[in-house]
């Protein structure tokens, strides 16, 4: 391979593995090129890129990346899942059962956002649930916290809204109830008023003894002025 097509390689690694959250490593020894081709089209469905790698051009694009971790897993015939936006779950799920079907071929391990990755940890990652239904888990697990809290501050709420309601309702029964008495009450003064002749009475005697005095001083005068005649005429 010539030197200018050795640094276009590398170049082309270097952006991949800059550009790519996921990389799993597996060793493809004993596969043949219509299986490499299988694995290959299979990973293009979770969106990824499964490139067969020479080592001593993938470890200078690694120093270059800043990626050290894939170093130690550069070890015998490579090949690389270059994850971006695809579903790294799915890639993983892809190669463990290819690899579990061949038996041929291994996956050695991974980087997974720039922490590296066992075999072991890649088939755990195999194992999760597909992308979409994890973010629907994960959002549920969000959302469910969220739920119970606005319950919990609804119903205090709800319940006030309802004391406040009744206690209006209670209020507005006994205003009610104090007004009707006094638009009664000026009736019942008046019914009291023509209904008790005693009070009649108390008013005309002040009056009826006014003019009683006037007849008696009358009277007086009259016997005083008789027993003058008399006195007189005995004269």
């Amino acid at each position: 391979m010539l030197k200018s097509e050795k640094e276009r390689v590398v170049a082309e690694l270097v952006e991949r593995l800059r550009g790519s959250e996921t990389l799993i490593v597996a060793d493809y020894r004993g596969l043949s090129m219509p299986e490499i081709d299988g694995v290959r089209s299979e990973l293009l469905k979770h969106g990824a890129r499964f490139t067969v790698v020479k080592n001593t051009l993938t470890r200078r694009a690694a120093e270059e990346a800043g990626v050290p971790e894939l170093l130690e897993l550069l070890e015998g015939p490579t090949a690389i899942a270059f994850v971006g936006d695809g579903d790294m779950v799915g890639v993983a799920k892809a190669l463990s059962d290819t690899a579990r079907q061949t038996r041929i071929l291994s996956v050695r391990g991974g980087i997974l956002e720039g922490k590296p990755m066992s075999a072991d940890q890649v088939r755990d990652l195999a194992s999760l649930p597909p992308a979409d239904v994890l973010r629907g888990q994960v959002l549920g697990a969000i959302v469910a916290p969220l739920n119970a809290i606005a319950g919990l501050i609804n119903a205090p709420l709800q319940n006030l809204l309802r004391l406040i309601d009744a206690r209006i309702e209670q209020l507005g029964g006994e205003e009610a109830e104090a007004i009707e008495p006094e638009a009664e009450a000026p009736q019942a003064v008046a019914t009291a008023d023509e209904e008790d002749p005693a009070l009649e009475q108390e008013e005309e005697l002040p009056v009826a003894e006014a003019e009683a005095e006037p007849a008696e001083e009358e009277s007086e005068n009259v016997e005083a002025e008789a027993s003058e005649t008399d006195s007189k005429e005995e004269e």
